[in-house]
């Protein structure tokens, strides 16, 4: 076990691991006064806490953060300069703004050295330490790479629409093999923007980057992470995700 450990460090040594955070969405379905990245959660903003998550992890090489053009918010917050911290210029969809970043990346780092990167929701602040090593220790000996995933544990119910008015249960359908693609979700940084490059060249609806991955036929690893990894979404979200931030320490 000792060996394998050894030559897990020595792989994540031997990589340049960059954090990508596409943060120019504007989180209509919160209902807020500004992006849900930018709202109040225990007297930081969102964004501050998932940037949080990574300052202090000692194999981050830096981050990219892809901020909308007209983002008025950034320059205002008081941000740790324990790592570099880039920004460039988001688009109209995530997976935009995840290419603008690697693009940036691409163009600024030595590509004769091993890149990887890490790409994590800007609304997800509640990102274990634990998990980001899991995360890397699992997914740096894997060429595709992978991400973090929680087993579907509710009943799924594939429905069909009545008249146009309401939903109807169709079936339902097996949990068995169903995971919740969590995040950060870490691969190679020149297949990723390859992948993502390709995809939207084809106008391929991409969700989020392991689905650009699948979509040249690769099959990222799952690698089980905490479900209190959530994704702030809606007005009910903020006070669960203040609830796991006091208890992330305690845990």
């Amino acid at each position: 076990m000792q060996n394998l450990n050894n030559g897990v460090e020595n792989a994540i040594d031997q990589a340049e691991i960059w954090v990508v955070i596409p943060a120019a969405g504007v989180g209509k379905r919160m209902q807020a006064d500004r992006p849900k990245q930018y709202l109040p959660l225990l007297g930081k903003t969102v964004l501050e806490h998932t940037l949080d998550c990574f300052l202090q992890q000692p194999k981050i090489m830096g981050i990219i953060i892809a901020l909308s053009q007209d983002d008025p918010y950034w320059e205002t917050l008081s941000i740790s300069k324990q790592k570099p911290i880039y920004t460039v210029e988001g688009g109209s969809e995530r997976s935009d703004s995840v290419l603008n970043a690697l693009n940036y990346l691409n163009d600024h780092l030595d590509t004769r050295n091993n890149h990887w990167v890490m790409v994590h929701d800007a609304a997800r602040p509640c990102l274990s330490s634990e998990d980001i090593e899991l995360l890397l220790s699992e997914s740096i000996h894997d060429p595709v790479g992978g991400i973090l995933a929680a087993p579907v544990k509710d009943t799924m119910k594939r429905a069909y629409t009545k008249n146009s008015e309401f939903q109807r249960i169709a079936q339902t359908e097996s949990r068995e093999h169903l995971y919740h693609a969590l995040t950060p979700q870490m691969f190679p940084l020149a297949t990723l923007r390859s992948a993502l490059q390709s995809a939207l060249d084809k106008q391929i609806t991409i969700t989020d980057d392991a689905s650009a991955m699948e979509y040249q036929g690769l099959s990222p690893r799952l690698i089980m992470g905490n479900a209190n990894n959530i994704k702030i979404t809606h007005p009910s979200d903020l006070p669960l995700a203040e609830f796991f931030l006091s208890h992330k320490d305690k845990t």
